[in-house]
């Protein structure tokens, strides 16, 4: 009886090393908030929820999957500002959860992610959202159809369903990093530019920790001016272990 226990353990224990070893360091997860954070009414311990939005390459990851994280500290600073400290902490793939140290590269108000699923032709007679020409966060092209995803006249990527992928580029102006390591691969970034970095549409946002470095996975926002509510439907870029 004990042996049986002994076995099921140590399989459970393979499979959450065999998961955590499939996401490669340097992973970009592109997510969007379940619901919203608002620091003058979340506490510490409450729990967040965000929704991949795109299949990860080379990883068991796929759309819809789940991340969960939870809120470190919400405070008050002088002059009416606030503060928030949050951490992701594990990502449910096939009902399992696998633990998660993810940095955040880029994070876009809800209606920035709106308007980049909108085609730059409008309403023109004959253009469907699968061969439409649209505008990431950070301003790259997207041309569906057969088209690339474009920085000006050079191409950085390629589209695919529920976003495109490339492989993401430094930012020096946010302190953002391009490749990390051996991990080349092209990555899954959704809505963002392959050098999308920092805070997009949302003017009284600041990162002041990404988590990238001690403390790991630790993301502290703060707000510039008045109160700091991110909305549900805020898109971020997540890196794992990176």
């Amino acid at each position: 009886m004990h042996c049986g226990w002994i076995v099921v353990a140590a399989l459970m224990v393979s499979s959450v090393a065999m998961a955590q070893n499939a996401i490669p360091s340097g992973t970009i997860l592109p997510v969007a908030l379940e619901t919203g954070l608002n620091a003058s009414k979340i506490h510490a311990g409450q729990p967040i929820r965000a929704e991949v939005m795109q299949n990860v390459p080379d990883t068991p990851i796929r759309r819809h999957a789940r991340v969960l994280g939870h809120v470190i500290e919400a405070s008050a600073l002088p002059g009416g500002l606030e503060k928030l400290t949050l951490q992701f902490d594990a990502i449910e793939i096939h009902g399992k959860r696998i633990p998660i140290h993810a940095s955040l590269r880029a994070v876009a108000s809800f209606l920035d992610v709106e308007d980049a699923m909108v085609p730059e032709e409008g309403a023109s007679r004959g253009i469907t959202p699968e061969v439409a020409t649209t505008e990431q966060i950070g301003g790259e092209q997207v041309y569906r159809g057969g088209g690339p995803v474009s920085d000006g006249m050079a191409p950085v990527g390629v589209p695919v369903p529920y976003g495109v992928l490339a492989v993401p580029r430094p930012n020096p102006h946010g302190n953002c990093r391009g490749v990390i390591g051996e991990n080349t691969r092209q990555q899954a970034l959704w809505l963002f530019s392959t050098d999308a970095c920092g805070v997009y549409g949302i003017a009284n946002l600041r990162i002041d920790h990404a988590g990238r470095t001690d403390p790991m996975g630790t993301i502290v926002l703060s707000s510039a001016t008045g109160k700091l509510k991110l909305y549900g439907g805020t898109g971020m870029l997540l890196r794992i272990r990176g």
